[in-house]
């Protein structure tokens, strides 16, 4: 995290940096009010656009200027004290709680060094084959768990095998990110933007895997073929290096052994309980999403007991707490959005510039999430444009805004927390710093083409998509055709 502070610190003063935010804050709101924004819902954009640019801005303070602004929007009441609580997603903010123990207790467990001494101790290693291999690993694994844990262990599997066989580390690490971020789409599990969605949208586990996996897969091939050949000459040095070393019989490191029998065998539960938690949501009278959301919990608290003299470290050590606070005050801000019926309005102009069908507004939703999420962290954008695909609740709108915002992150090197963390360890290692023009070249590639092969993904399988059940906390609604807002702009008036 600390990388972006120090990216953003650098070549600006504070003072100029507060003039740009007061400049960036006053164009929006003014933008806004030539729009047709009114009273609450003004304060409303207002706030929210400080609170992300100051976020970039002055990144080290991130959750004391979330705090202040939900101050402020409970000292205008554009908030109250009930909407508040109902904003703040908290079953979302436990479900992550749950997952970060349970890969805490794995990581002690040694699961996931029993993977990295896997992939080295392959036989008839090339470079082709290395890349194969972190591409889809990488992938699978922000999959099972999410898109920080995968990239933490593949950045230490890169690392290993770059000081071994004295290659530059760069190439490899931005293809594990290239590879994480994508592959963080396939499953609720992979990104916070998952769970978020599937909380709001209705969207269960079985969806993600029946609609989101297969263009997941798709996107990740296309992204295979371009660093394959991006990348070419440092994937054939490394075949190069390889051969060399098989050749004096030596191999990429030291080999022990490792009882990962117990670590396996908690996943798999834990990844059962929710692939199945449609039909034990049926089979107990539960909402939607309940035993999605208890899953994890469930699987840390048997953990907790079990390892009970480690309890206390998984809960203070391993979870984000710093970063879980501040979701919940961005959740919180995005939630005044739609309570002042900003999102309505903005789903009305949409409806009304590009149409409300689903094969024209997938491009739009894919392209708009990208580009923000390229420059935003996801999380914080998502959480904004979520009420305004709600609007339409239409389940290729949900997969686009998925998309858009998991393969935008790779766009730039701020895009994602797994780019963060995979420069800070860069950092932290090598002190080497990649280059925002040398990340964006390939990024932006990236970007364009995942999001095309997605564009493509969404528009083959979207006649076979079910209707959507209107969501129960379901705001207003758009009339089609680029009609007046109802009720929702009501409400900032």
């Amino acid at each position: 995290m600390t990388w972006t502070g120090s990216m953003y610190a650098a070549g600006s003063s504070l003072p100029a940096k507060a003039v740009m935010l007061g400049g960036i804050a006053a164009g929006v709101t003014g933008a806004a009010y030539l729009g047709g924004f009114e009273g609450l819902q003004l304060v409303s954009i207002g706030i929210f656009t400080v609170t992300v640019f100051a976020t970039l801005f002055f990144w080290k303070f991130r959750l004391a200027i979330a705090f202040l602004g939900i101050v402020t929007l409970l000292a205008t009441q554009v908030l109250d004290i009930t909407s508040f609580v109902e904003s703040c997603e908290l079953p979302t903010i436990m479900f992550l709680v749950g997952m970060m123990v349970t890969v805490g207790a794995l990581k002690e467990l040694g699961f996931f060094s029993w993977i990295i001494q896997s992939v080295i101790s392959m036989k008839g290693m090339t470079g082709g084959l290395f890349t194969v291999t972190l591409v889809v690993l990488s992938a699978l694994m922000a999959c099972a768990v999410d898109e920080v844990t995968s990239i933490v262990f593949m950045s230490a599997l890169i690392f290993q095998v770059c000081d071994t066989l004295k290659l530059r580390p760069t190439p490899f690490l931005i293809i594990a990110v290239l590879a994480t971020n994508i592959g963080s789409s396939g499953t609720m599990l992979g990104n916070p933007v998952g769970i978020l969605i599937g909380h709001k949208s209705g969207l269960t586990f079985p969806d993600f895997i029946t609609w989101a996996f297969p263009v997941m897969l798709l996107s990740l091939v296309s992204a295979l073929a371009l660093v394959a050949a991006w990348y070419r000459k440092d994937i054939a040095l490394l075949s190069e290096k390889l051969k060399e070393r098989r050749e004096q019989g030596l191999g990429l490191g030291p080999m022990v052994r490792i009882p990962y029998g117990k670590g396996l065998a908690i996943l798999l539960v834990l990844l059962a309980l929710i692939a199945s938690h449609t039909r034990l949501e049926g089979a107990l009278g539960l909402a939607t999403n309940t035993m999605l959301i208890v899953a994890p919990m469930a699987v840390a608290g048997v953990l907790m007991l079990w390892r009970h003299e480690r309890a206390r470290h998984y809960v203070e050590g391993e979870v984000e707490w710093w970063t879980l606070l501040f979701f919940m005050m961005v959740f919180a801000k995005a939630g005044t959005l739609e309570h002042t019926g900003v999102t309505v309005k903005v789903a009305t102009d949409f409806a009304r510039t590009f149409g409300d069908s689903p094969s024209a507004l997938v491009p739009v939703v894919l392209a708009t999430s990208a580009v923000g999420s390229a420059f935003v962290d996801n999380v914080v954008f998502v959480a904004a444009f979520i009420p305004v695909v709600k609007e339409f609740n239409s389940m290729p709108l949900w997969w686009a805004l998925l998309f858009g915002a998991c393969f935008g992150g790779n766009i730039t090197m701020i895009g994602s927390t797994a780019n963060i963390v995979a420069l800070g360890q860069l950092e932290k290692r090598y002190r080497k710093h990649i280059g925002f023009f040398e990340w964006l070249k390939v990024g932006l590639l990236a970007g364009v083409v995942t999001c095309a092969v997605a564009w493509l993904g969404i528009s083959l399988l979207t006649p076979f998509m079910p209707e959507m059940k209107a969501p129960a906390a379901h705001m207003g609604a758009v009339e089609r055709g680029g009609a007046a807002v109802e009720d929702g702009a009501e409400g900032g008036r």
